[in-house]
């Protein structure tokens, strides 16, 4: 069993802050758990946009604080998530996040990530070896 806080995170190798400045991320479950997902906490900013394209996951997430447009590239269809919306990744699409206020949200990874990853040049996260 293993239990584990956010807070005793904080800080750590599992606390990844974006280099864009854009968002950052609590990995409290990761690859080297052997679970088959891994699950975040993420926190994305206010008055910033960040494009995401998840050619090597799916990611599924839920929206636990403030209000983020989430705009599908592919449709150009716009959503509103607020707390209690979740959304799927369940076609790797590619989508953008522009957060009217500091918002936050639980995400789960398949396969899991690693801890390491930051997005690429493509918005993606590199496929990495636990």
């Amino acid at each position: 069993m293993i239990v584990r806080s956010f807070e005793e995170i904080e800080d750590t190798d599992r606390h990844v802050k974006a280099a864009s400045g854009t968002w950052e991320s609590k990995r409290i479950v990761l690859a080297k758990e052997g679970v088959g997902f891994s699950l975040h906490e993420t926190t994305v900013y206010a008055g910033t946009e960040t494009t995401m394209w998840y050619a090597n996951h799916i990611e599924a997430v839920l929206c636990t604080e403030g209000e983020t447009e989430l705009t599908n590239e592919e449709t150009g269809e716009k959503h509103l998530i607020k707390p209690g919306t979740m959304y799927l990744l369940d076609g790797h699409e590619r989508h953008t996040l522009r957060p009217r206020v500091d918002s936050k949200f639980v995400c789960v990874f398949n396969p899991p990530v690693t801890g390491r990853e930051d997005h690429d040049e493509n918005g993606a996260y590199p496929l990495e070896e636990s």
